[in-house]
């Protein structure tokens, strides 16, 4: 079990202090699947990297199963069971997948062991294990290779940040079946994601909402979830990653609101946009 009681997270801007965090309190329990969401800026990452170790708080305690690691690095908390996968993985020229996957294992996998965890994660075990981890990698094939160290390594506590950012629709498909096979065979473990997409809220225990550095709601799926739907919170897949639903043009149309041939629109004739027409179009 991991706890937070009071973080809070400060950095220097010039001779000025800006608060980051502001008295965060939470707690995620073993065995259960957690998603924090919230709007862009509110401090979700933020809370990733002081719980992997990657910043420390300016203030307050961080308890991983009563012992406290605030002051441990991330090299300790990745011993003690913690794993952390970034938002954009790194590439590692000149190293195999089936190396980094021994690599995170802490062990001498077998080729057999290693195409396994590849299998999990949807990938052709043969294509992948003797594949260097570089820029030929699509992004949805490095999200999934680096899930599959984590799954690899078998810790206590999986945090993943924002891990459909940079992939597309279909990799975003496939990275879901992931989380749902990880969330219906967690055991002596939790995972806790920072997303906005809705589909990874759907298959949370429990969802914390973070906004202004602070804990604006959390509690269980079923009672969270509704209210998220629709917000900046709860984004549906349909919306290009990080982005805004795309608009379409409106159609150019004569007084009578027929439709302008292109012939006529170039010529320079004046056009009449249907009335709305560039307001809902674009969403899929």
């Amino acid at each position: 079990m991991l706890e937070l009681k009071n973080i809070r997270f400060d950095v220097q801007e010039g001779h000025q202090e800006i608060e980051i965090i502001r008295d965060v309190s939470m707690t995620i329990p073993d065995n259960k699947f957690v998603v924090i969401t919230g709007p862009n800026g509110g401090g979700k990452s933020t809370l990733a990297r002081l719980i992997a170790g990657i910043e420390k708080p300016t203030a307050g305690t961080i308890l991983l199963d009563g012992e406290d690691i605030t002051e441990k690095s991330i090299t300790d908390r990745a011993r003690m069971g913690i794993s952390y996968a970034m938002q954009q993985p790194v590439r590692f020229k000149g190293i195999e997948v089936i190396d980094l996957l021994r690599l995170a294992s802490g062990k001498k996998l077998s080729v057999g062991e290693a195409c396994m965890y590849l299998s999990r994660v949807g990938l052709c075990a043969k294509d992948y294990i003797n594949r260097e981890v570089n820029a030929s990698l699509s992004g949805g094939e490095l999200k999934r290779i680096e899930i599959a160290t984590v799954l690899a390594r078998g810790t206590k506590l999986s945090v993943f940040d924002e891990p459909e950012a940079g992939i597309d629709l279909w990799s975003f498909q496939n990275l879901i079946q992931v989380f749902e096979q990880m969330r219906d065979s967690i055991k002596d473990s939790s995972i806790l994601i920072i997303s906005h997409q809705e589909r990874i809220l759907e298959i949370a225990d429990e969802i914390i909402v973070v906004a202004d550095g602070t804990i604006d709601r959390m509690g269980p799926r079923d009672e969270i979830l509704p209210s998220l739907i629709g917000t900046t919170s709860a984004v549906g897949a349909c919306v290009p990653m990080g982005g805004r639903p795309a608009s379409v043009p409106p159609i150019p149309t004569d007084e009578n609101g027929n439709p302008i041939p292109k012939s006529r629109e170039k010529s320079g004739e004046s056009v009449l946009p249907v009335s709305g027409s560039g307001e809902k179009g674009g969403q899929a």
